[in-house]
């Protein structure tokens, strides 16, 4: 089970599949998605990655948070989230998570709140009916109608459906399609409803209920200094291999240096023979 990202909804567009037939997709832009804490099974009791998005000016950050952001070498966010993962898609402190953790086609479930609706009535909170809209009803159309029974029991119950507040709350959408993803804008185009409005934090994570495909790097896309993304399996490979070519790059360099100094010995000598034939002949 992979770690999820953070991301911003920007907006809406559209793009164009390769037949012309346009797509409406939703803008989600991650700014800066850092690994700033991590759980594991021996401490906590259970595996998860905190992540941080986002930019905030430092003093409006508590103290308890400054150091908490301080011990993981990392900027202050403004949005921190904790997502569950297996033991074997654990990340380090401070890895920088780019759009390319997922791909094109993709199936991913987000979370977000909804739009703040304020107090709702029952036919727009709950769909009711509502009353009849000709005879027999007197300024009360949109009414709920009845919420009780008689004498016994005498009270509502809990959880009847009213009037009262709507949204504003946490809401998962399943099953929505990744269409494109930009590593260089850090952008991901999701076709689907996401919900919430703009500027707001969405939780993207790979869909519960559809398989992850096998193109999608494992623990997690890793964005790199050179801004070129890596799996993190890669990463540490590529590492390696660049310390390995460091090395025969040296063993080469001094190879090289000790047959020129070689070669410079033999130019050497005739001369030095030379000079003592010379000083030989002058004696005599």
């Amino acid at each position: 089970m992979r770690s999820g990202v953070i991301a911003k909804k920007i907006g809406m567009t559209r793009v164009f599949n390769e037949v012309g037939q346009h797509i409406p997709v939703t803008v989600l832009q991650m700014d800066a998605v850092q690994v700033v804490g991590v759980r594991n099974q021996e401490r906590d009791g259970y595996t998860a990655v905190q992540l941080g998005a986002g930019s905030v000016k430092v003093k409006n950050v508590s103290a308890a948070m400054r150091g908490h952001f301080a011990k993981a070498s990392v900027l202050p966010k403004r949005k921190i989230a904790e997502f569950r993962v297996s033991e074997d898609a654990m990340l380090d402190v401070g890895a920088t998570l780019a759009p390319s953790h997922f791909v094109p086609g993709q199936i991913i479930d987000v979370v977000g709140t909804s739009h703040g609706k304020g107090f709702a009535g029952a036919m727009k909170r709950h769909n009711f009916g509502g009353l009849r809209a000709s005879h027999g009803v007197s300024l009360s159309h949109r009414s709920h109608g009845s919420t009780g029974q008689c004498q016994d029991p005498g009270k509502v119950f809990k959880g009847k459906k009213m009037a009262g507040h709507l949204g504003a709350q946490r809401v998962t959408v399943q099953n929505l399609e990744i269409v494109t993803v930009d590593d260089e804008s850090g952008v991901i185009l999701v076709q689907g409803s996401v919900p919430g409005a703009k500027n707001g934090w969405i939780l993207i994570t790979d869909a519960a209920k559809k398989i992850r495909p096998d193109s999608a790097p494992f623990p997690a896309g890793l964005l790199v200094e050179n801004s070129s993304v890596q799996n993190a399996d890669e990463t540490i490979i590529s590492d390696d291999e660049s310390e390995m070519q460091t090395a025969s790059k040296s063993f080469e360099t001094e190879a090289v240096k000790d047959v020129v100094s070689e070669k410079s010995n033999e130019t050497k000598m005739p001369a030095d023979a030379g000079a003592e034939n010379e000083s030989a002949s002058d004696e005599s």
